[in-house]
C-alpha cells in the first residue's frame, strides 16, 4: 500500500544559511499514529509546516495522498487537518459557529450532523453555545482539534497537542487521539512528553538538528534499544567504587549507597552473576536489589548524545 504521506530528501535552508532540515526521508502509512520527538529547534515544526503548505522547501519533495504539495497544493491541503502549537482561535466567537466556519473555508457544504458528532466526540457539545474565551485551556485545545477535523480530513497534524495542560487534561487528550485513530484518521504528533509517544504512537521518529535519526515501531524500538538498569543497594555507603566494579561500568549514586549497572536485555550474557560475585569479593554487603526497564526518554537522550559525539569527531 502506498504511504499517505511520502517525504523524499526534504531540505530547508533559510536566507541566513541555517539548515532547518537536512535531507529528511519519511513515509507515513494511512491510519497510523506517528510521534516526532526532538528538542527545541530540531526541525519538527518546520517539517510539519512544509507538509501542510505553510512553508516552502528548498529541496526534495512531498506527496500527500498522491498529490505533490507544490503542484497540487489545494488537493493535498484538503486531506490535512492542522492543530498548531500556538492557540489560533477567535476567542469572542461561539464554539459551534466557529467550527462550522472552518468547514466552509475548505469549501465543504453544510453538514450540521457531522459538526455535532465532532463536538460530541470531543466532549464539546454542551459548550457549543459558549464563547471560546469562557473555556479552559484544555477545552480550547479541543476546539482547535474540532476546527481541524471540520472538513473531514484523512490526516491530522498535532503540534505539541498537550503543551501547557495539566496531567489530567493530557490523559483526556490521549483518549481523544485514541478515538480519532479508531475512526481511521492518520495522526502525526510532535511532543516533548516522552510518555505521550510511548502511550499513543505506533511508530516514533527522532529528529535532531534537522536530521531524522531514526523511525521505528515503538515496541521494536523499546526492544532493540531497551536496556535494564540493575540497582544494588548497599547496607553502608562507600566513598568510591572498587576498581573491579569500575571496570564493569558500574556507577555510584550520590548517596554513596547505590550502585548502578546497565545491561542489554537481548545480550547472550548480562554479566550480572559475575558482577554480584565481584561485589561480594570487594567486601560490600547488599541490602536490596532491583531492576528497571529503560524508557523511551533514555533511548532519545542516548540517540541525541550519540549524534553530538559524531559531530564532535567529524569536527576534530
Amino acid at each position: 500500500m502506498a504511504p499517505i504521506i511520502s517525504v523524499k530528501n526534504l531540505q530547508k535552508t533559510y536566507d541566513n544559511g541555517f539548515q532547518a532540515l537536512k535531507g529528511v526521508d519519511l513515509d507515513i502509512q494511512e491510519g497510523e499514529v506517528l510521534a516526532l520527538l526532538g528538542p527545541n529547534g530540531a526541525g519538527k515544526t518546520t517539517l510539519i509546516s512544509i507538509i501542510c503548505g505553510l512553508a516552502r522547501a528548498t529541496g526534495g519533495s512531498v506527496t500527500v495522498g498522491g498529490y505533490d504539495i507544490s503542484k497540487d497544493f489545494r488537493e493535498a491541503r484538503k486531506l490535512i487537518g492542522l492543530v498548531p502549537q500556538e492557540m489560533s482561535i477567535e476567542i469572542f466567537e461561539k464554539v459551534e459557529p466557529n467550527v462550522k466556519h472552518s468547514r466552509r473555508l475548505f469549501g465543504k457544504g453544510k453538514n450540521d450532523a457531522y459538526v455535532e458528532q465532532i463536538l460530541r466526540d470531543l466532549t464539546l457539545w454542551d459548550k457549543k453555545d459558549n464563547r471560546i474565551r469562557e473555556l479552559s485551556g484544555g477545552m480550547k485545545r479541543r476546539v482547535m482539534i474540532a476546527k481541524a477535523l471540520s472538513h473531514e480530513p484523512r490526516i491530522l497534524f498535532l503540534d505539541e497537542p498537550t503543551a501547557g495542560v495539566d496531567v489530567e487534561l493530557r490523559k483526556e487528550m490521549w483518549a481523544v487521539m485514541s478515538e480519532l485513530k479508531k475512526s481511521g484518521v492518520t495522526i502525526i504528533l510532535t511532543t516533548h512528553y516522552i510518555e505521550e509517544a510511548e502511550a499513543m504512537a505506533d511508530r516514533v521518529g527522532v529528529i535532531s538538528k534537522g536530521e531524522l535519526l531514526l523511525v521505528e515501531e515503538t515496541n521494536t524500538l523499546m526492544k532493540s534499544f531497551g536496556k535494564k538498569m540493575l540497582e544494588i543497594e548497599l547496607d553502608k555507603p562507600v566513598d568510591a567504587i572498587p576498581p573491579a566494579l569500575l571496570d564493569r561500568g558500574v556507577t555510584l549514586g550520590e548517596d554513596g549507597r547505590t550502585l548502578y549497572y546497565s545491561y542489554d536485555t537481548a545480550a547472550e550474557k548480562t554479566g550480572i552473576t559475575d558482577l554480584l560475585a565481584e561485589v561480594r569479593k570487594a567486601g560490600l554487603t547488599m541490602s536490596d536489589l532491583s531492576t528497571r526497564q529503560s524508557s523511551l526518554e533514555d533511548i532519545f537522550v542516548d540517540l541525541v548524545a550519540k549524534q553530538k559525539e559524531e559531530e564532535t569527531e567529524d569536527a576534530a
